[in-house]
């Protein structure tokens, strides 16, 4: 039975340095997780169960567990390598529409030729898109879409020591029939570009603390139906009605015909805008329409928030990286090329958006390394090769101990 019980020490040490030099082939390897070769002593059995004068009968492979911990963070200049940070698997499907099949910590990922993200093993990243469908992530690289503008926030101060100026009517080809002007540039619903210029006339001392404004877009009355608006001040300077309601400080203009495009609504907000004794000025103005832009680049938020950016200064969301977890770790199948799989074990899949449902951030521009440590697995090494030895010495000397019977005569 000592050849037997030695034998099975070999067998285990040198499963031991297998799994160790595994490890230690794998350290550099991204998203790689160590394992750990577990075992248990054997005992042989008998009908009267065992004595307290028991010899072991040597030891076994009971698993090659895999430590799930995390492992450091390397920066790279590459958006597309996503690293976690905390709990959780990037979730992998085999096509476009499918259940994810195979989990992974390696964020190591590209564009295919269609645009969809996956991995160097050609696996679509799982998550949510755009219209919250579920399904392989894609990347828009086409033009961005242009949002005509349909509204324009101006504050300015308007100066109370104006007053009516001396010629009339008013006439926005002649500067000295108002007191001051403002232009913004606009978006129609196909991003084409159009002005939009406020002019600003003082009805003081006729009506004090009373501005007329006129609006005229690409030289045209905007808004002939409401040309002028009348803006009203308290005797602090303060904005209290447009075209004398005191509801809002806003106010809509009938839609514009543009050739070609949708009709331009645009709303005026003039919330921010003051008189006081000082000299007429812009002191904000903006828009929120723009027009087509070239995809620039692309932006990944820690919650896995996929964005496009286009060079008109847009962003559209893409979609968002799903995360899954398992109440067991331990129980995934390895499959190789540092994926998993999910198993009766390991329980099934909980899918959640990074950085919720006890899930980890994701980092984008990062890789997570493996994380073993060599220095231990050296020292590791070490240990298994003198376990080694040491077994094979015990069959030696019982080679020894027989021939040692075989002599005697």
């Amino acid at each position: 039975m000592s050849f037997a019980t030695a034998l099975s020490g070999l067998s285990a040490a040198a499963a031991d340095l297998q799994t160790t030099g595994n490890n230690i082939a794998n350290a550099n390897t991204v998203g790689f997780k160590k394992s750990r070769a577990e075992f248990a002593d054997v005992y042989a059995s008998s009908f009267f169960g065992s004595s307290k004068t028991t010899i072991g009968s040597g030891v076994r492979l009971t698993e090659v567990a895999q430590i799930h911990s995390q492992g450091t963070l390397e920066y790279t200049d590459n958006v597309l390598d996503i690293a976690i940070s905390g709990r959780g698997f990037f979730s992998l499907s085999d096509d476009l529409n499918s259940e994810p099949t195979a989990f992974t910590r390696n964020g190591a990922f590209q564009l295919d030729k269609e645009g969809y993200i996956v991995n160097d093993q050609g696996k679509y990243l799982f998550g949510w898109r755009a219209d919250f469908s579920q399904g392989a992530l894609k990347i828009n690289t086409d033009k961005g879409k242009p949002q005509a503008t349909d509204e324009v926030k101006l504050a300015l101060n308007l100066n109370a020591a104006d007053t009516t100026p001396a010629t009339t009517p008013f006439d926005p080809t002649d500067i000295s029939s108002y007191n001051g002007a403002s232009s913004a540039t606009v978006y129609d619903s196909l991003g084409n570009p159009h002005t939009i210029t406020s002019y600003f006339v003082s009805q003081n001392p006729t009506t004090p603390n009373t501005w007329d404004v006129y609006q005229y877009i690409d030289g045209n009355e905007l808004d002939p139906g409401n040309n002028p608006i009348t803006l009203e001040f308290d005797t602090n300077g303060t904005l209290i009605k447009v075209n004398g309601s005191s509801s809002s400080s806003k106010m809509s203009y009938a839609s514009y015909p543009i050739t070609g495009a949708e009709d331009l609504t645009v709303t005026y907000d003039f919330t921010d805008t003051t008189q006081y004794n000082s000299k007429f000025s812009i002191n904000s103005m903006s828009q929120n329409g723009f027009p087509a832009g070239d995809f620039t680049g692309l932006e990944i938020n820690d919650s896995g928030v996929l964005f496009s950016r286009f060079s008109n200064g847009n962003a559209e969301r893409i979609g968002q990286i799903a995360l899954a977890r398992f109440q067991n770790e331990q129980g995934l199948a390895k499959l190789g090329d540092t994926t998993w799989a999910e198993t009766s074990v390991s329980g099934e899949k909980i899918l959640g958006a990074p950085g919720e449902n006890n899930l980890g951030t994701v980092q984008s521009g990062a890789l997570e390394s493996s994380n073993v440590d060599l220095s231990k697995q050296l020292v590791r090494l070490i240990v298994a090769q003198q376990s080694y030895q040491a077994n094979a010495q015990t069959i030696s000397t019982e080679d020894q101990v027989i021939q040692t019977l075989l002599n005697l005569r």
